[in-house]
């Protein structure tokens, strides 16, 4: 057996990108010390998506990097078309990587004859030929059951405390939820934060209609406080910015805005100048073009995070180690 393996090419890790935000993958590439293999894709004249490889991937580990960002419909269509093209180009396996998945709020139904649009996009991966799905921070955690595969959820919250602690007092934080779906995301925010105390913003949304949402109150002692709002996500600002004028309203001192996914739809740009936030602290799973930047907003590379995980996923290794062991220290993040 052992002189039919001596021939056996070794274990090759392969990092493609759709043409949705190439500049992560040439980060992610540059702190994996390889190059993106270079992939030919064009549109026809009817909108149609064309793609091809220009290398042999045969027995390569692939890791297919897509962030849906807009237009939406067509990056996701794009990583469906990518990951086909290299399971029938005889990739050993492929991974689909998401920074941002596309869709992850629609994770269950809030009235009759509703789709849940999150189940049918992982099953879109798996009929692509997925063998498993990295992303970062999900709507939902519990939508990782949508897939029958291994799923990697990675949590940009390390990165993003290391930044907090490196750049505010941590003794009169309080680390404040938008709603109360977050706060067992907010309550690992406060263990992190030396126990910090914990509030939460009571809020209504009207499920009929998109992007409405109503912050009534605080539930918590704010009073005097540099509060932290932590997010998943940034759509456009309604949420976070109807946030903000609470803690001010209950006597916070100061409100910092932590989101993962800067989206900044809508008005979301001039919602998050006005109102009043001491910075907004987002990750770049999205791109976050330089019209879109403003004066205290900060944006962390989601880079090293996604490259590590890489690494361990190719190396066998563990990748829930990444987060039980991170070091606070400010060393593991970069701005973007």
């Amino acid at each position: 057996m052992s002189s039919l393996l001596k021939g056996a090419p070794k274990k090759n890790l392969v990092l493609v990108t759709g043409r949705a935000y190439p500049k992560l993958a040439d980060d992610v590439a540059q702190q994996l010390g390889i190059n993106v293999l270079k992939t030919t894709a064009y549109d026809f004249a009817d909108g149609e998506i064309y793609c091809r490889y220009t290398e042999s991937v045969r027995g390569a580990d692939a890791f297919v990097l897509q962030s849906h960002t807009q237009p939406i419909n067509k990056w996701i269509i794009e990583q469906l078309i990518m990951i086909d093209a290299m399971k029938r180009a005889s990739a050993r396996s492929v991974t689909a990587v998401v920074p941002f998945l596309g869709y992850s709020r629609q994770d269950k139904k809030h009235l009759g004859r509703e789709p849940i649009s999150c189940r049918l996009i992982f099953d879109l991966f798996a009929s692509a030929g997925a063998d498993r799905i990295m992303s970062v921070d999900l709507h939902a955690a519990q939508s990782q059951g949508f897939f029958n595969g291994p799923v990697d959820h990675l949590q940009a919250m390390p990165l993003l405390v290391s930044y907090v602690r490196d750049t505010m007092n941590t003794d009169n934080i309080a680390v404040v939820s938008p709603d109360a779906g977050r706060i067992r995301v907010a309550e690992q925010w406060a263990a992190q934060l030396n126990g910090c105390p914990l509030a939460y913003i009571h809020k209504t949304r009207d499920v009929t209609r998109a992007n409405h949402a109503v912050s009534k109150r605080v539930i918590g002692d704010v009073a005097g406080r540099d509060c932290v709002i932590t997010d998943d996500m940034i759509d456009t600002g309604g949420t976070i910015v109807g946030a903000c004028a609470c803690l001010k309203e209950a006597g916070a001192k100061s409100v910092t805005i932590v989101a993962t996914h800067a989206l900044f739809n809508g008005d979301a740009v001039k919602n998050l100048k006005e109102c009043g936030a001491r910075e907004v602290i987002v990750t770049d799973t999205v791109p976050v073009p330089e019209e879109k930047r403003f004066d205290n907003l900060t944006v962390l590379s989601i880079a090293p995070l996604l490259a590590d995980a890489m690494k361990a996923i190719f190396s066998d290794g563990s990748v829930a180690g990444l987060f039980q062991n991170y070091d606070h220290s400010g060393q593991k993040y970069l701005k973007a």
